[in-house]
């Protein structure tokens, strides 16, 4: 049976009634994987609206919870003519959606906040599937490294690994696979590529799978083979490397993201490297790739027990070479664990 959290958004909510659309908020309120529906929630209990695509699925999936499924056949204010209140997350809901309820005269609450705060926090069903998706995600790699050939591409790679994430036991990747070779590795969001692998090669892969919905995310950075005139980078390489241990070594519960944010980039100031730096620290990973909190200069989330985040330290060097270190991290008992764990120490295939 789907793991649901109507009741518990609802309740935080406090409004007469709650409606969702939106496909990732559906999925935490339900448990159940659509891309169209609706959630409407209110005192006697929740009902999940959708069309026949998702029927069967959803009443199987859906059988003895909270949730009652129901076939969609009408405009959803049709759903709406016996409240005067309804509570909706207005940055993630369309205009012509918000227009329509506006108009019909409802009082209009935002649940955005609820589920920020209810999602930042994960229970321990989603702590198990963000786990299950790193060690997918870890194998993969492992199985990547003996694999990579010279001549291959930046897109064979990236194919390669996510058939190997799929063939563990991923659902789909969290985002599109980054693979990046040599010079390509200065840009921290390169847009892979047929650039081919040659000796020498600096490589760098983020990627993430999901499980049960839920995602992972890494970034690697390693050599293809030593050609002797790498050493700059290598010597970046233990100063980033550094500054993400350090992070781990120093978070702890109660800290806003500027302040963690600011271990590693003043640990890469120490260096003259911090200009370099030139993304945030990190960012929530659970349903969604980039979550609450946020781990970045201007960041006032507070970091508390059950949040899952990345530390992704990095240095960008135009032109000639990118490092990024990143691992999946949760935060229990007041200190950093990494839930991606393949080793950071540099690699040279």
């Amino acid at each position: 049976m789907a793991h649901t959290n109507a009741k518990k958004i609802y309740d935080l909510v406090g409004a007469e009634a709650l409606l969702t659309e939106a496909e990732d908020l559906r999925r935490y309120l339900t448990g159940f994987s659509s891309s169209f529906g609706y959630v409407l929630s209110d005192k006697d209990g929740s009902v999940f609206y959708t069309d026949p695509r998702y029927l069967e699925a959803a009443e199987k999936e859906l059988k003895g919870s909270e949730i009652s499924v129901e076939k969609y056949t009408s405009n959803f204010n049709d759903l709406l003519t016996k409240y005067k209140q309804i509570a909706i997350p207005v940055d993630r809901t369309l205009y012509s959606d918000y227009k329509k309820l506006q108009d019909s005269g409802l009082e209009i609450i935002d649940s955005s906040s609820a589920f920020i705060r209810a999602m930042s926090v994960k229970e321990d069903y989603e702590i198990e599937s963000i786990k299950k998706a790193c060690q997918i995600a870890d194998k993969a790699f492992l199985k990547l490294l003996s694999q990579i050939k010279e001549g291959m591409t930046e897109n064979d790679v990236a194919a390669l690994l996510e058939f190997l994430m799929r063939d563990g036991g991923a659902s789909g990747t969290s985002f599109d696979t980054i693979v990046c070779f040599g010079e390509s590795s200065s840009v921290p969001h390169h847009d892979t590529g047929m650039r081919k692998l040659k000796f020498g090669d600096i490589i760098l892969i983020d990627f993430g799978c999901k499980y049960n919905g839920y995602c992972s995310d890494c970034t690697r950075t390693f050599l293809f083979g030593d050609d002797g005139k790498k050493g700059e980078f290598k010597s970046s390489y233990l100063k980033v490397l550094e500054a993400h241990m350090l992070v781990k070594e120093q978070l702890k519960a109660g800290m806003g993201g500027a302040e963690i944010d600011a271990i590693a980039r003043n640990c890469l100031k120490n260096y003259g490297l911090d200009k370099l730096f030139t993304h945030s620290l990190g960012h929530g990973i659970g349903l969604n790739i980039h979550e609450f909190p946020r781990i970045s200069p201007k960041s006032e989330d507070i970091i508390v027990d059950g949040m899952v985040f990345s530390d992704e330290p990095g240095v960008y060097l135009s032109g000639e070479y990118g490092i990024r270190i990143e691992d999946t991290v949760m935060l229990e008992k007041g200190k950093a664990v990494s839930l991606t764990d393949t080793d950071k120490k540099l690699i040279i295939l």
